[in-house]
């Protein structure tokens, strides 16, 4: 069966930090998602690819993913080209989504820049239906892009505030990648004490601009369509 949702990240984990508590909002709402990680994280500090995947899959469960796959396109070098191109698209086409979660394309992180600007092309290319492939054509309505390293001023907020211990969870599955006193890797940017507790400064950041406790926010190069302006700013303080 179609996919609504497909978010589709550089590297495990980067969907639990970014977007978990919206595709369990999603699913929670009746919709159908998947998640598509492009590489194996294998050039992470801490953990072995194969630890990843085990907590990748871990996570997926705990957010309610039909599916979770790896593409293993080349972590520390994620490619561009037509192969990669064709990778993706072949992963469009055969689940097809209404809507693709990717990175937005500029960020720190080269991969993440490159992940958001493959997903794009491909989210395009995928509607060709001279484009042939193993399935056939289907472009997907838009292509929503979350922040990841770098804050961005989001152009839209979901309110997560529900699922705020579920996507705690999700993230938590990847204990090879966070703070762990007993353990003897080396530390890196995500291992420090306190990075949870700064991504989730991010999501009360987000969900104060839409007047909840917790909110997820994504850019997007078409704005969504607003049906009831009033019922759309309910709850929000007067004078904010």
């Amino acid at each position: 069966m179609p996919v609504d949702v497909l978010a589709i990240a550089a590297h495990p984990d980067d969907v639990e930090l970014t977007c978990g508590g919206t595709l369990a909002r999603l699913k929670a709402s009746g919709y159908r998602f998947g998640i598509v990680d492009l590489t194996r994280g294998e050039m992470g500090t801490r953990g072995t690819p194969e630890i990843r995947a085990a907590e990748a899959r871990r996570a997926a469960e705990i957010l309610g993913a039909e599916f979770r796959e790896s593409l293993d396109l080349g972590d520390g070098g994620l490619g561009r080209g037509r192969q990669e191109e064709l990778a993706v698209i072949d992963v469009i086409r055969r689940e097809k989504p209404r809507v693709v979660l990717a990175p937005y394309p500029d960020d720190r992180h080269p991969d993440h820049r490159r992940a958001g600007q493959l997903v794009t092309d491909a989210a395009y290319y995928a509607g060709l239906r001279k484009l042939e492939t193993a399935h056939p054509a289907h472009r997907p309505q838009q292509t929503v892009y979350f922040a990841t390293f770098d804050p961005r001023e989001p152009d839209f907020v979901v309110d997560v505030t529900p699922f705020i211990e579920l996507r705690r969870r999700a993230m938590r599955a990847f204990e090879s990648q966070f703070h762990d006193p007993k353990s003897s890797e080396p530390q890196t940017i995500l291992s420090r004490r306190d990075f949870l507790d700064m991504v989730e400064s991010r999501a009360r950041q987000h969900g104060a601009l839409i007047g909840v406790e917790f909110g997820e926010g994504f850019l997007s190069r078409r704005p969504p369509r607003i049906d009831d302006l009033v019922k759309t700013f309910a709850g929000f303080e007067p004078g904010f």
